[in-house]
């Protein structure tokens, strides 16, 4: 497995998989690849040419972005999938699953649980592990009767002679990374395998039994079209508190202390903030997330109450000297409309977000200084920042003095930003001023900006 702080051997990976595009493109399709994939453009030389000089700009801070999205738009073997998914996956600092845990969950599994709806079963098996493994089959115009395919719908599901052990064993799970492993047990309690919520809480509860020596466990964190879904997350937060994984919408700086590093223990000794002290899960967090939870707290029994306060709550915490901050969010709402619900919440005054790889690299101070107008948390880690600038982040008095060292500050921290795995976008401040000119240029915009990371508008 590539290992995320290996940045030559990540580029090495990265590198292979890009040199696929010349043999998949003629030379104006190759173009359009490089756009799709975040790419700086190369029109001149051999398509191999293009797409060497192509990736040899590609800084190192952008490969795992490129990663990322050769998954959502591409497609490829699952042994290269694999490997560019352990290397995104390592990124989240995934809890540690001992092999022994595994195999005594694996015993504790009824295999007959797993597999009552065989279809849909095998389709999550492909999405993790590599299942046409025969090198011969390839050559044969008949399916393979050795590959684990073969072997999994053979055992497991037309002669039932497996166990879960013997499953596992033949996935590769008790060695996988423990990211890969993570997924792999949420998905095989996703209400897309199992069709069944009493099924879905009783495999999760048998898995629970042995991942809570390791700390951890399968908690219900959502819902998926009306049935609960689960996420493997430390249980240590639960004996101390709920994670502040995002404190925003207030329009003066909290006063925020940390107890832990460890334990994501944050205390808002003072301010008005709002604290999201849900886990955020491989969807980011939708309104429909934000919602939820706003309800939750507030004990909103109404949807339309809830929402309607939620916006209220949040467009009060922006500037009143900043119109264009309030253009931004009013015309974000407007140009999705009831596409807002599925699509990432626009988070305002966003003075913290809980960032695990921060923390291990700079220490918890440095997250005090990522203060950020709007932020979207989006599907698979992406995260997204909208800054509105006006004349005060470059002049002084008043605006009648151009300021060099403010204009410094601001660049450098954006570098910052970037280089912890956000996209920074900024507006002038003039764009956004007149209401009807920021939704056209919203309505441009935002579009573009969702088709480029990947999310469904």
């Amino acid at each position: 497995m590539t290992k995320v702080g290996d940045r030559a051997a990540l580029r090495r990976l990265v590198g292979n998989v890009t040199a696929l595009l010349g043999d998949r493109n003629t030379h104006k399709t190759l173009t359009e690849a490089f756009a799709v994939l975040g790419m700086p453009p190369v029109d001149e030389g051999s398509k191999r040419e293009r797409v060497e000089r192509s990736f040899a700009q590609v800084p190192d801070s952008d490969l795992l972005q490129l990663a990322e999205r050769w998954l959502q738009t591409q497609s490829f073997d699952a042994s290269t999938r694999n490997q560019l998914q352990d290397a995104l996956w390592a990124e989240v600092s995934p809890p540690e699953i001992p092999m022994r845990i595994r195999r005594e969950l694996a015993r504790a599994i009824n295999p007959t649980v797993l597999v009552q709806h065989a279809a849909r079963f095998m389709a999550m098996l492909d999405r993790f592990w590599i299942l046409d493994d025969d090198p011969l089959a390839a050559w044969s115009f008949t399916p393979s009767t050795t590959s684990l395919r073969a072997r999994i719908e053979r055992h497991l599901i037309s002669n039932p002679d497996w166990s879960t052990e013997d499953l596992f064993e033949g996935l590769g799970a008790f060695e996988a990374g423990d990211a890969r492993f993570a997924r792999f047990l949420e998905a095989t309690v996703a209400a897309d395998v199992l069709l069944d919520e009493t099924v879905q809480r009783h495999l999760a509860g048998t898995i629970n039994e042995h991942l809570r020596p390791a700390a951890i466990e399968l908690r219900e964190t959502g819902d998926d079209g009306g049935y609960p879904r689960f996420t493997l997350v430390p249980t240590q937060l639960a004996r101390t508190r709920r994670p502040k994984n995002v404190i925003f919408a207030s329009p003066t700086k909290p006063d925020i202390r940390f107890r832990s590093a460890v334990d994501n223990d944050i205390e808002l000794v003072s301010g008005d903030a709002l604290v999201y002290d849900r886990i955020v899960t491989d969807d980011g967090i939708r309104w429909r997330d934000l919602q939820s939870w706003w309800q939750e707290t507030q004990q909103i029994p109404d949807d339309t109450e809830a929402k309607n306060t939620l916006y209220a709550q949040l467009r009060s915490s922006l500037p009143a000297n900043s119109p264009g901050q309030r253009n931004l969010f009013d015309c974000y709402h407007r140009v999705l409309k009831s596409a807002v619900y599925d699509m990432p919440a626009l988070l305002p005054e966003v003075w913290l977000h809980w960032d695990p790889k921060t923390v291990k690299e700079r220490g918890t101070q440095a997250l005090l200084r990522f203060r950020m107008d709007f932020l979207l948390l989006l599907p698979l880690g992406q995260r997204i920042v909208l800054e509105v600038d006006g004349s005060q982040h470059y002049t002084r008095d008043h605006g009648r003095t151009p300021d060099t060292a403010k204009y410094a500050e601001m660049m450098a921290g954006d570098r910052n930003l970037k280089l912890r795995g956000y996209e920074v976008y900024r507006f002038g401040h003039d764009e956004l001023r007149d209401e009807a000119s920021a939704h056209t240029l919203l309505g441009g915009f935002l579009p573009e900006l969702f088709r480029r990371y990947g999310v469904n508008s």
